[in-house]
């Protein structure tokens, strides 16, 4: 009982079941390097406005020293029944220096200390997935590079029908621009979140002469927290980040069934790398795309801890509650996640085998370029609706003849509208086709050449 916090109010301690559904050590351990520097910075904090003497600070700067390198050596003796990784931590210290170890909470309570550290794991955190997107954006790029010379045209594609050709550059640009984003809400959070909530106490602040300031510089926050209610209670800073994790996955998701559609048979635009596939227990031919097929399950994972940790918060009353220790376990979920999709991705992407010629054939069959001829139509004066129909017409005809587009001769145009004349020719070509989406972020190998060359300065390869 003497190494509980709270034990001096209570005449029993809690059941076993009460104290293991309690116990947040299993995955809040996550967190000792925050509580340690944290521990560290509040002790100089203490010495400097004359809580702590000299030899106190040293002493626990000393123990704390001989924690982190008994943790490192994976020699530290983690005890279940002390509920957390501050506990802990606090209780080894008292064993290792004594009564000094017992001065180190002056002026704290467990609710700031673990918003801080929270935050402190966080900024961390949000600084790998940063690299690791930066990282994923190079590949996009690279690859983006490497397929514009030779062209590799496939079919664009709305309602998953073919709609009109497209560069594969392209494709790869598409999601560099969503995962562009996904940064920046990423550095937008880390942003909000960088204040330290350290000093706030257990919910009302504290009479004992501390300096916030001190221990927020210290810990590399831009400020300490203006409202110690809100320092101990809020966990937005927490939803913000899952948030970004939610958006940030559901884009990979995207570019994962894409690649799985585009490796199937019916498409057989690409193969996917053996090492990030696997075979059939009883169907020797099949090789399944396994690896794409969970990142875009696993989006349901980290959904899941945003509607999970958003449950948890809606209705929660000032200042702390226990249900705030439910924040951590989905939310170091949702960032491994999305850290190891992030990696696969970054690896899988530059083995892939893009069929070039299957690709170039399905963008030719059918009718991609139809809308190449209803805008011949309307340059040439005709209201485009009009045009729209007269192509249309011109399609539906082909359909019921099972015939191609590229199969169009003059005289049949003409016989369609008289608009049409031998420059309408070319458009049935997909090199014509490609070359003419040269609006601003088009399609075309010019406007894609130039998004590559500024992608390439963004991302650091120029």
């Amino acid at each position: 009982m003497g190494h509980r916090t709270w034990g001096g109010r209570f005449a029993e301690g809690p059941s076993e079941l009460a104290a293991r559904f309690n116990a947040s050590l299993p995955f809040d351990r996550a967190l000792w390097r925050e509580d340690l520097w944290q521990n560290r910075v509040h002790a100089r904090m203490l010495h400097r406005v004359g809580l702590l003497s000299q030899e106190e600070l040293e002493a626990i700067l000393e123990g704390l020293e001989r924690i982190e390198k008994d943790i490192e050596a994976g020699t530290f003796p983690w005890r279940e029944e002390l509920e957390d990784v501050h506990m802990n931590l606090e209780a080894r210290l008292i064993e290792l220096i004594g009564p000094p170890g017992g001065k180190l909470h002056t002026a704290r309570s467990r609710n700031d200390q673990v918003a801080t550290d929270l935050r402190l794991f966080l900024r961390g955190a949000i600084d790998e997935l940063l690299v690791l997107l930066l990282e994923l954006r190079q590949v996009l790029v690279r690859e983006a590079e490497r397929h514009l010379e030779p062209l590799y045209v496939l079919p664009g594609y709305t309602h998953l029908q073919r709609a009109q050709p497209i560069l594969l550059s392209h494709w790869f640009l598409a999601y560099y621009e969503m995962l562009l984003r996904d940064a920046g809400r990423l550095r937008d959070a880390r942003e909000r979140l960088n204040e330290s909530p350290l000093g706030a106490a257990a919910l009302a602040g504290t009479g004992f002469p501390i300096d916030r300031h001190y221990t927020a510089r210290e810990l590399g926050f831009s400020a300490p927290m203006r409202n110690s209610l809100d320092a101990v209670a809020s966990r937005d800073f927490a939803l913000e980040v899952l948030s970004a994790l939610n958006i940030g996955m559901l884009n990979l998701s995207r570019m994962a069934e894409e690649l799985i559609l585009y490796s199937t048979e019916e498409f057989a635009f690409v193969e996917v790398p053996d090492a990030f596939a696997t075979g059939s227990s009883i169907m020797p031919q099949k090789k399944n795309p396994d690896i794409l097929e969970l990142i875009r399950a696993k989006a349901g994972r980290v959904l899941g801890a945003l509607v999970a940790l958003s449950t948890v918060v809606k209705g929660l009353p000032l200042a702390y509650n226990k249900d705030l220790q439910e924040d951590k376990e989905p939310l170091l979920d949702a960032l491994s996640t999305y850290r190891d999709s992030l990696k696969l991705l970054t690896a899988l992407l530059p083995g892939l085998k893009w069929r070039r010629e299957r690709m170039w054939r399905a963008a030719e069959e059918g009718y991609a370029l139809a809308t190449e001829l209803a805008d011949y139509l309307a340059e040439k004066g005709l209201p485009f609706r009009e045009a729209h129909h007269v192509v249309g017409r011109l399609v539906r005809r082909l359909v019921e003849e099972g015939r191609a587009l590229k199969d169009l001769t003059l005289e049949e145009l003409k016989a369609h509208h008289p608009l049409f004349a031998e420059d309408a020719l070319p458009l049935l070509r997909l090199e014509t086709a490609i070359h003419r989406r040269n609006s601003f972020g088009g399609t075309a190998p010019l406007a894609v050449r130039e998004r590559i060359l500024e992608a390439k300065k963004e991302v650091g390869l120029a």
